[in-house]
């Protein structure tokens, strides 16, 4: 009889481990779910921003701007508006982006700047520069596409997901690959640490607070560190609404010429 039990005892494990493992969904599922949950809640979206910006020294810099987002195609392309509202040095300046997910196909990015009354476009090889002088970058507000980067599920805890993500073109780049810790909850991308090509971690972005709106799971605060200069950059979202049915303004014709939506 115990040898019965002892049988049964090991089936009944064997049974529970085979039922976690097949409610691990693959890799490429894992990362769709968190790139929409990331950049695609609703149709589009409005929110305004407050970024703080501290140097190792402890001084601090602070942009605000509303950032307005429209999707092409869930998951795929998207149209961003950016305006900034202080300090006086960049109100009324635009960055706006068309982002494109096909591989081949680099996104349109400008920039307005209305001290020289200038529309600069902004090269494919500069997406990877700073975000108005933030830790943040350019890619980072638009979200990087799936495509150009190979991934492999290296970690799977009771909370999170971790995905290792390695370019396709290593040349285009500054780092070698970056991890993605992605809440197995909601699939909200809650860590992204980024490995330079000596393979040392020297720059993380975290989600620091997330709350549901509107039935959407949102990052309403995250957090950049560059493990190099010892600089960080916080970004906070307030007034974050969903589907609220932007027209077309995502035109250089708007460049100049800020919609409604983005000073109100």
């Amino acid at each position: 009889m115990r040898v019965i039990y002892g049988i049964a005892f090991i089936l009944v494990v064997l049974l529970q481990v085979f039922a976690a493992e097949s409610e691990i969904p693959d890799v490429q599922t894992i990362v769709d779910k968190a790139n929409v949950t990331a950049y695609y809640q609703g149709n589009d979206g409005k929110a305004k921003v407050n970024m703080v910006i501290t140097n190792k020294q402890g001084q601090t810099r602070e942009r605000e701007f509303i950032i307005l987002r429209k999707d092409v195609k869930d998951g795929g392309d998207q149209k961003y508006y950016v305006y900034f509202l202080k300090p006086a040095d960049v109100r009324k300046m635009v960055f706006m982006v068309h982002k494109h997910t096909e591989m081949k196909t680099d996104d349109d990015r400008w920039l307005y700047l209305p001290s020289l009354d200038l529309v600069k476009r902004i090269a494919a090889s500069d997406k990877r520069t700073s975000f108005v002088g933030s830790d943040f970058l350019y890619e980072d507000v638009s979200g990087r596409s799936l495509e150009e980067d190979t991934h492999e599920l290296i970690e799977t805890t009771e909370e999170l997901f971790v995905v290792k993500n390695v370019p396709k073109q290593s040349d285009a780049v500054e780092f070698s690959y970056y991890n993605v810790s992605i809440s197995r909850k909601n699939f909200i991308p809650m860590k992204m640490e980024y490995y330079d090509k000596s393979d040392k971690l020297y720059r993380t972005i975290e989600s620091v607070k997330i709350e549901d709106i509107q039935g959407y799971p949102t990052v309403v605060k995250s957090v950049v560190s560059d493990l190099k200069t010892g600089s960080k950059t916080e970004m906070e979202f307030s007034d974050v609404k969903y589907d609220i049915n932007l027209e077309d303004i995502f035109t250089e014709r708007y460049l100049r010429r800020p919609p409604r939506e983005a000073i109100r």
